[in-house]
């Protein structure tokens, strides 16, 4: 399926020709990276656009009995668009797609997890599309508001697990240890050898941790195009057609 049409997997697919924002590595990155707990329940994905790592935790947590995932998105084209993609999956009964603001969303439960690819572009150029500039500028949802929402969000010691450009995703951390949260885990993805890392993958809870677990992944060896590292196969091989 191309790109602007859809995506599909081995077990799903994604029609994205509404969003704004189209399956792109980062958020298969997260709906891989992050931790499944087998004593949670309860999971939100934050602006969850095609719904894809949704769908990718429902994948995750079949085999867990009740096990709920409640999924938002602002852009109501793309939360529709969402709602289809999730009704046409092997779990439309335990994934719940709701069209809402994070800053104002109040489910009246709490989370054990939950997941946000949010926006990024801090003091960039906006692009054209004033939805596209809504998925993507952080000014529109600046990460003080986000994690102000999460952190109201999460039960107990619970998760919130988020993928940031490596450059610039400390202050990110900065912030949400200002309001309460520790730094868990953390993975620096790059995308080639010897090049700056791409992305930072973060896991904050609410609980205490002395010091975070710190890793690497590296998604190409570099020696021919496409030529993909072993722990990115199985990182994402249970999702990606071509691994």
């Amino acid at each position: 399926m191309g790109r602007n049409r859809g995506f599909r997997f081995k077990r799903f697919a994604i029609e994205q020709t509404e969003t704004t924002m189209k399956v792109g590595t980062d958020g298969v990155l997260l709906g891989a990276w992050a931790c499944i707990d087998p004593e949670a329940r309860r999971y939100l994905d934050v602006g969850t656009g095609t719904g894809v790592i949704a769908l990718m935790l429902a994948q995750r947590t079949e085999t867990f009995d009740d096990v709920r995932i409640d999924a938002v998105e602002v852009d109501e084209p793309s939360a529709r668009e969402a709602a289809r993609n999730v009704a046409a999956s092997p779990w439309h009964d335990r994934v719940a797609v709701m069209r809402a603001d994070i800053r104002t969303y109040a489910p009246g439960v709490r989370y054990d997890h939950v997941v946000a690819n949010p926006p990024w572009f801090v003091e960039s150029l906006h692009s054209p599309s004033p939805e596209r500039t809504r998925a993507r500028h952080a000014d529109l949802l600046p990460f003080g508001e986000l994690i102000r929402a999460v952190r109201g969000l999460l039960a107990g010691e619970g998760r919130f697990s988020v993928v940031l450009p490596a450059d610039g995703h400390d202050r990110f951390v900065s912030e949400a240890v200002r309001q309460g949260l520790s730094l868990a885990r953390r993975t620096t993805v790059f995308s080639l050898p010897e090049q700056p890392p791409k992305r930072a993958l973060l896991e904050l809870t609410a609980a205490d941790v002395p010091r975070p677990r710190e890793e690497q992944l590296l998604i190409e060896t570099g020696r021919s195009a496409g030529d993909y590292t072993e722990e990115y196969r199985r990182l994402t091989g249970d999702f990606y057609l071509k691994f």
